[in-house]
């Protein structure tokens, strides 16, 4: 899962960013797309530092502009007047550039969310709002690694371009800076990623890095206030949304303490061994493999289904319809007489989601993803960025809108009689 440009990683994995899906995007990783993308330290330093500035007539009165090997950001701050930034090599740093180009300077070619698509689905996206070059990640080459985020990445022609209608100023200190379209915005979670961790404030990063209050919309030309305490380390469990995708940032020391995939195939195989039943049909119950539990679009027969509005386990059974146009949206549990949404339920597969190491529990209302209730509970309390200027929580395996009333729910199964 590696990207390194300049050939084979020296060192083993130091950051880990992640889609919000099940371990794998709806229709499979390829090439550049993919749901988890691997840092690398990379055999040569291809970071980047600002340089030279200058203050032209004309964009394309700079060499640095059209010079194919010199990276340059261009502040565009009227018809006559334009500064540029000249960036110049630095031996310390790593940089890794996401965004929606498939061109070749973006290492994590990002795709549009879509809330619960399923494996094989082809949801049109009719216009997207992520930036073809979003951002960018600079890391240090030397113990402890420290990420930093910034928005906006260097096109082909190694420039970054903000025009004359982008959010953009000069700081007290002379140097220029400005915003995306739309915005990288960060959160970084109070406490960590662990079970006791808290949300903690969405802010928007410049593309010079410096950090600030959310704009009044997202694409606002006025940018939010200075945040002087905070900075664009990214952090274990930081959350970066592109307007359109929210990414997870996860550290080498914190996926050493979640679990991994094969103690998540133990925990499945545990809750089958136990061979829960359905209270009606008295059939056996059992999760699917957890390669199946990704694709999301073959129910087998002894697929374990619940009644989200009570947590009853049951088999799939063809009763209790409280709606002929939407037969699972509204049904009787025959446990409790319970009326509520009948769905599949199926297991989280991917491990970096985890804020602990327990059973899975807890199903998210209303997708029916399966975790454990500390994990339950800490994604219903994160308020992810929707559209331009919403934000709500989701279930971290599909993007699906949590239940404002009921995020996730316990999980009542009955095991065998005999």
């Amino acid at each position: 899962m590696k990207v390194d440009t300049n050939g084979p990683a020296q060192k083993p994995q130091e950051h880990v960013l992640l889609f919000l899906y099940n371990g794998s995007l709806p229709n499979g990783d390829r090439g550049r797309r993919k749901s988890r993308f691997a840092l690398y330290k990379r055999s040569k330093a291809n970071g980047v530092k600002p340089s030279t500035v200058h203050i032209l007539n004309t964009p394309q009165a700079s060499k640095a502009v059209n010079c194919k090997v010199q990276h340059s950001i261009s502040y565009t701050l009227s018809r006559n007047q334009t500064v540029v930034v000249e960036y110049c090599h630095d031996k310390d740093t790593d940089m890794f550039q996401i965004g929606r180009s498939t061109e070749s300077p973006i290492d994590f070619v990002v795709t549009d969310t879509v809330s619960g698509g399923q494996e094989g689905e082809e949801t049109p996206i009719t216009q997207s709002t992520i930036s073809r070059f979003a951002c960018r990640v600079v890391c240090e080459r030397v113990l402890p690694y420290t990420a930093r985020i910034y928005a906006a990445g260097f096109d082909s022609s190694k420039n970054i371009f903000l025009g004359e209608k982008a959010a953009k100023w000069k700081n007290p200190d002379g140097h220029m800076d400005g915003l995306t379209t739309n915005g990288v915005l960060v959160m970084h979670p109070r406490g960590g990623f662990t079970e006791e961790s808290k949300p903690g404030v969405w802010r928007e990063i410049s593309v010079c890095g410096d950090v600030y209050t959310l704009r009044e919309t997202r694409s606002a030309q006025t940018r939010g206030k200075l945040v002087e305490c905070e900075s664009n380390v990214l952090q274990d469990g930081s959350l970066v949304d592109l307007c359109g995708a929210t990414l997870l940032w996860r550290t080498a020391d914190g996926l050493f303490h979640t679990p991994t995939q094969k103690h998540l195939e133990a925990l499945r195989q545990e809750i089958n061994a136990a061979r829960p039943q359905c209270p009606v049909g008295l059939n056996t119950l059992a999760f699917p493999s957890m390669q199946r539990s990704r694709a999301l679009s073959s129910l087998e027969d002894k697929q374990p289904w619940v009644y989200l509005a009570c947590g009853h386990v049951h088999g799939y059974h063809n009763w209790g319809h409280r709606s002929e146009q939407e037969p699972n949206a509204q049904r009787e549990c025959p446990m409790c007489r319970t009326v509520g949404p009948y769905v599949p339920l199926w297991l989280g597969c991917e491990p970096a989601f985890y804020v602990d190491v327990g059973a899975p529990t807890h199903a998210f209302v209303p997708c029916g993803h399966v975790c454990s209730e500390k994990s339950a509970k800490y994604w219903a309390e994160i308020p992810l960025p929707h559209g331009t200027h919403a934000f709500h929580a989701a279930c971290p395996f599909c993007a699906t809108q949590l239940s404002l009333t009921q995020g996730y729910a316990k999980l009542i199964f009955q095991g065998p009689i005999d």
